[in-house]
């Protein structure tokens, strides 16, 4: 199956940690994956563009 497209307003990384299981498959059990818990401590690092507004 193949990665669905990062929506707009979504972070890129955590879409794909979600989404692409290759990515979580060579970590042994019970190990963490270093970048997911780097990005839950510190926040996304990418600005992530917002959806943009129809008000106006």
């Amino acid at each position: 199956m193949a990665v669905p497209e990062t929506p707009p307003g979504a972070c890129p990384q955590c879409w794909q940690h979600a989404y692409d299981k290759s990515i979580h498959r060579k970590l042994k059990p019970r190990e963490d994956c270093q970048p997911c818990l780097d990005h839950m401590r510190n926040g996304c690092p990418y600005l992530v563009p917002k959806k943009r507004s129809s008000w106006w």
